[in-house]
């Protein structure tokens, strides 16, 4: 069972992990300083604004069907983190190919890389719900996309 870091009663500087094992690992990351892991956010924008998505960014090349620009309720809409046009065509085609999307999408991103970094501030400041307007809500960009944000 996994628990949080704790401090110790006699020092408030001195962190307790929760394991030896994770020692390194939680150093390293920086648990409780900053992370952006619980911070980042999917959600379809279909689904609706929420006062708990916190900054909402459209991440679709699109704009998706049939939402007006208040029920997205959007706060940026990022067309450059969406996949290129040639790319979501070539996966649109041959959807049994996930692990090469994700492969070429991420090659996308590393161009990307001030505007994720610019995202990332964000995420330490408050949370950022990443929308998408894909049907599969396993099987999408925006998944991708998290993932990089969170440094995964």
């Amino acid at each position: 069972m996994a628990t949080r870091p704790r401090r110790s009663p006699r020092s408030k500087s001195i962190r307790s992990y929760h394991s030896p094992a994770c020692y390194l690992h939680e150093a390293v990351r920086g648990i409780g300083r900053g992370r952006t892991d619980a911070r980042i956010q999917i959600k379809r924008v279909y689904d609706g604004a929420d006062k708990t998505d916190g900054y909402r960014v459209l991440v679709d090349r699109l704009w998706p069907r049939g939402i007006t620009k208040r029920r997205a309720a959007l706060d940026e809409w990022v067309k450059e983190l969406a996949p290129s046009t040639a790319l979501r065509v070539w996966f649109h085609g041959d959807r049994s190919d996930w692990t090469e999307f994700v492969r070429r999408y991420r090659a996308e991103l590393r161009a990307a890389a001030p505007t994720l970094d610019a995202l990332r501030k964000h995420a330490r400041r408050q949370r950022v719900t990443l929308l998408y307007g894909a049907r599969d809500p396993q099987c999408n960009h925006a998944i991708v996309l998290r993932d990089v944000l969170r440094g995964t």
